[in-house]
């Protein structure tokens, strides 16, 4: 056990002192993560929204696919996304493959049927007395779509809050697509699965304390915008 505890120290001290590879790593993982998540909520709230409040034919199927893309493999979508930005892929022109955007594009389809599902079982559980009031007072339909979403507020930051932690811990989509590259597109999580096969623990562990970190940073700030409201 001793190579744990001399791994501690070394990882303390590479972030004591602020060590370039570690940091980089960070960086790039806030950068893909704020990306993905930004594209995801702002397409995953209104179409949540609108699965969860109104009734069309094939609801019921689209919500079992919906649902059912909650459990989507990592690999699975580094894979197909790996495909269309390759060269010979449709997308290949664009040169996205090996890059941040790429990776943040893999892991927003990653989120983003959490978002859609979260938010519509979020919707679902209001109160149905809630539209008639809204309707009542004379709100029209982006009230209707505000005034809904936020009685549904802390639900939505739940749903915000998992899908942030599936995108900051995943592998498969930053290993595939984005190749792993040093001070380029590697990510926390690569970083700690190449530094620890190589016997680097004081990297890994600092990584992961970093990790750790901002997911307890980022339940700090929820629960502090819960009792704010």
């Amino acid at each position: 056990m001793s190579f744990l505890l001399e791994g501690l120290i070394k990882a303390i001290h590479l972030l004591l002192d602020m060590d370039p590879e570690t940091y980089s790593a960070v960086w790039t993982t806030l950068q893909v993560s704020s990306g993905s998540m930004a594209a995801s909520l702002l397409a995953g709230i209104p179409l949540g929204f609108f699965l969860g409040y109104h009734d069309f034919r094939g609801k019921r199927q689209v919500r079992i696919v919906v649902d059912t893309l909650l459990a989507l493999p990592t690999v699975f979508v580094g894979l197909l996304v790996y495909a269309f930005l390759s060269r010979q892929g449709p997308l290949g022109s664009m040169g996205l493959l090996f890059t941040v955007p790429g990776i943040a594009i893999g892991q927003t389809i990653l989120a983003l049927p959490i978002v859609v599902a979260l938010t519509a079982t979020a919707v679902e559980g209001l109160d149905r007395q809630l539209q008639f009031t809204l309707v009542s007072l004379g709100a029209d339909r982006l009230q209707l779509l505000t005034g809904t979403l936020w009685e549904a507020r802390f639900a939505i930051l739940a749903a915000a809050l998992t899908a942030y932690g599936r995108v900051m811990t995943e592998v498969g989509i930053s290993m595939m697509v984005g190749g792993n590259i040093k001070w380029h597109t590697r990510t926390i999580t690569t970083a700690i699965a190449l530094e620890t096969g190589k016997g680097q623990f004081g990297m890994g562990i600092a990584l992961g304390l970093i990790l750790l970190a901002i997911a307890f940073a980022v339940n700090l700030s929820v629960s502090f915008l819960r009792k704010r409201a």
